[in-house]
């Protein structure tokens, strides 16, 4: 099976495409990737929750098939339309992300579908709106907040809602 889910950490400058990171393809494009979902933000905090409920699974950043490892930019802060920007490159948040069977695979069960819904730590996908170079510990700059539409959390709300 071909996977773009496995990631490693990496400490050198990567660039930013309009379609996704340099060296970082998404391998089913009918459900991952293109313009909407070029780049996978996961928030770091959610980290120890994870390793609480997996004690015995190894857990680098990436672990959740994540483009960025962002720090202080929670689903419940950010709205859909929020531009950031990210050493040369910005972007604009698009949605949630609802993982499929890949993330059971790489936890070693499909339960963690549920759990990862229920949970609401679903990361967020991001359009790119300016190409450009990324790396490791470069700060993230909230651009512009768009109060007007949902939270990524609110939207994660819905889908749990609407069954």
């Amino acid at each position: 099976m071909y996977s773009g889910f496995v990631k490693k950490p990496v400490s050198s400058a990567v660039k930013v495409e309009r379609l996704n990171l340099e060296g970082d393809r998404q391998a089913d494009l009918r459900v991952h990737g293109g313009v909407d979902k070029a780049v996978y933000a996961y928030p770091s905090e959610h980290y120890p929750y994870w390793v609480a409920k997996y004690p015995d699974m190894e857990m680098p950043w990436g672990s959740f098939g994540e483009n960025l490892t962002t720090e202080g930019l929670l689903e419940s802060e950010v709205h859909v339309g929020d531009q950031l920007g990210v050493g040369s490159a910005e972007f604009a948040v698009t949605q949630p992300r609802f993982p499929c069977y890949k993330l059971g695979l790489r936890f070693g069960t499909q339960a963690i579908l549920k759990t990862f819904l229920d949970s609401e730590r679903s990361g967020y996908y991001l359009k790119v709106l300016r190409e450009g170079k990324v790396k490791a510990g470069d700060p993230i700059k909230t651009l512009e907040v768009n109060e007007n539409s949902p939270t990524i959390t609110a939207m994660v709300q819905m889908v749990k809602r609407s069954g």
